[in-house]
């Protein structure tokens, strides 16, 4: 057992789960939980962690199978004994084309990872939350920007971000007699593999291409460690971190 706080973080090996995990060991007091489907990018994160003092436990998982997800809040709570923050933010996109064009297994694939793993997630939390001493904790949910505005040919990954933002005001919700706060952070153009393409140019809804600014996956990552750091009674339930200049307030 550990007398540091336990933060589960999905997708955690690239992007803004690596971020967020790299500013909590910063910040000090965690040890982390590092879930993905790939375990190369999981164990590099991992001994980067590790170097800044963080005690670190990888668990392969892919978040839309519930075996796994099982097994990820076993090995957690057998090695820690408990929960102090969930970070729901593995995810994944589909292909920017026409909707009518997406196969059945796009949309799946995608609603698997980004709505039945944040929910499955939420419920191991949960549970574990609920019981041990002392009770409570804090989910955090990855939205997007595309949580309230979509981009064009993002059907399936708008609906399950759409969805999220439902899951997190239910959670936060249900979770009020038991000392569980969720928040949801929508991040707009943070610079990972996932947004290389906005430096050549993506579709605008007004049917033109144009380059997108990016900002540092780091910030994202303070801001998800902020949120974290905030006392039990005390919740931010949605927050939106994005590039000033990325093509989204006013439209343009």
């Amino acid at each position: 057992m550990t007398t540091s706080k336990i933060a589960v973080i999905t997708g955690g090996g690239t992007g803004i789960g690596r971020a967020a995990a790299e500013a909590l060991a910063a910040e000090g007091g965690w040890a982390l939980v590092l879930a993905g489907r790939r375990p190369e990018p999981l164990d590099e994160a991992a001994a980067a962690l590790a170097a800044l003092g963080a005690e670190v436990l990888v668990v392969s998982t892919d978040v839309g199978e519930p075996e796994q997800v099982d097994r990820l809040f076993d090995q957690t709570l057998e090695r820690f004994g408990r929960v102090d923050l969930l970070f729901n933010n593995a995810g994944t996109g589909t292909a920017p084309v026409p909707m009518e064009d997406l196969s059945f297994e796009q949309w799946q694939r995608c609603v698997a990872a980004n709505l039945t793993g944040p929910f499955l997630c939420a419920q191991r939390a949960i549970k574990a939350m609920k019981a041990q001493d002392p009770q409570g904790g804090r989910i955090i949910n990855n939205g997007s920007i595309s949580a309230t505005t979509p981009r064009p040919h993002s059907a399936p990954y708008t609906s399950t971000k759409h969805g999220l933002t439902g899951l997190t005001k239910s959670i936060a919700l249900d979770g009020r007699p038991f000392g569980i706060t969720c928040g949801q952070i929508d991040v707009g153009n943070a610079a990972t593999a996932l947004t290389a393409r906005m430096s050549t140019g993506v579709l605008q809804a007004d049917g033109t291409t144009a380059v997108e600014p990016t900002m540092d996956v780091a910030d994202v990552g303070r801001a998800v460690a902020f949120m974290a750091s905030l006392p039990p009674d005390t919740n931010m339930l949605t927050v939106t971190i994005m590039s000033a200049g990325m093509p989204f307030v006013g439209r343009g």
